[in-house]
């Protein structure tokens, strides 16, 4: 008797099994989860080397154990490896506290990653500094023993740097204290040089802008994109302009990312990857989890950034499950 109920279980079992639409089993797509990787990162600069996505964040913590820079490699979006201490203040002698906010770009064989350290004020040592290694996961090591760029112009605290190639030209563009100045570098990263005029920092700072700046490229226009609201309250966010130069001007059009009280708050400083030969554009930033009202508590994330039919950037849909897997071809 029990031995006929089994069979009589097992068969009902496999019609039900047999039943389930194929199409719906095939539809299951690996996602990368929101929060990426494990642990308090923020200010990810999220870059494309070859068929290998690169995550290089601040170690989010207080200032003083802020002094470390870790990165990420994947080659899907959804299993990353982990490259411990890229680069720490052992290497760079001259920082003592709060490193943040990497910008990283390869030139020539070699990798760069640009920083800023200290949290720098007027009269003392800190600012940008610039590394080197031969590897996109190093180890790094300074390039001029000293800050690349450690004085105070335009109002603006020389941090949150971004390093754009365009047109054989490498722009950084930097800022905070709600100042944002764009520079050109020269061939070896060692210094500056001026622009055409003879200016060699030319402030661009658009309308709300705080830190954090971007630049991206897509058919012609140039979106230049920054943080807007206090990093440590629930209101930070992300807002954009487009031009027609890299040096602007740059009028402000209005937030593509912003806190959802559903998922997290607190949403910027973040970067953009596309993939190569697609319209593929992925948004890299931070987030604070609900409820976390941590200073120092906050993640890196990666959903989809989209454009509508005119150019312009729709707004961000934070998500818990992240972004689909997607290789580089």
């Amino acid at each position: 008797m029990k031995r006929d109920l089994f069979y009589s279980l097992l068969a009902i079992s496999s019609l039900i099994a047999c039943g389930q639409p194929k199409q719906q089993q095939s539809e299951e797509v690996a996602k990368s989860d929101n929060p990426v990787f494990e642990g308090w990162y923020a200010d990810p600069e999220g870059i494309i080397y070859d068929d290998t996505y690169w995550i290089y964040p601040t170690t989010s913590d207080i200032y003083e154990k802020q002094t470390f820079f870790d990165c990420f490699s994947s080659k899907d979006l959804v299993t990353w490896t982990k490259h411990s201490s890229v680069l720490d203040t052992t290497a760079v002698k001259w920082a003592k506290i709060a490193m943040w906010a990497p910008s990283v770009i390869s030139k020539d064989g070699k990798y760069y990653f640009f920083f800023g350290a200290n949290d720098v004020h007027e009269g003392e040592i800190g600012g940008i500094g610039v590394a080197v290694s031969d590897r996109p996961e190093g180890p790094y090591k300074d390039l001029l023993g000293k800050p690349l760029i450690n004085e105070i112009v335009n109002g603006a605290q020389p941090i949150d740097q971004f390093v754009f190639h365009d047109n054989g030209h490498y722009y950084m563009y930097y800022g905070g204290w709600g100042h944002c100045n764009v520079v050109m570098l020269n061939d070896d990263f060692t210094g500056l040089v001026p622009f055409e005029d003879g200016e060699i920092y030319k402030e661009i700072t658009p309308e709300n802008y705080v830190e954090g700046p971007f630049v991206l490229k897509k058919n012609g226009k140039y979106y230049f994109m920054w943080s807007e609201g206090g990093w440590g309250g629930p209101d930070y966010s992300v807002a954009y302009a487009i031009a027609d130069s890299p040096f602007g001007p740059f009028k402000r059009i209005g937030k593509i990312l912003q806190q959802d009280p559903k998922v997290a708050t607190s949403a910027g400083h973040h970067s953009v990857m596309h993939v190569p030969g697609t319209e593929d554009y992925y948004i890299v930033y931070h987030r604070r989890p609900l409820g976390d009202t941590g200073r120092d508590h906050r993640v890196t994330c990666i959903d989809k950034m989209t454009f509508d039919k005119d150019g312009f950037i729709n707004p961000v849909k934070m998500t818990f499950e992240g972004v689909e897997a997607q290789t580089i071809k």
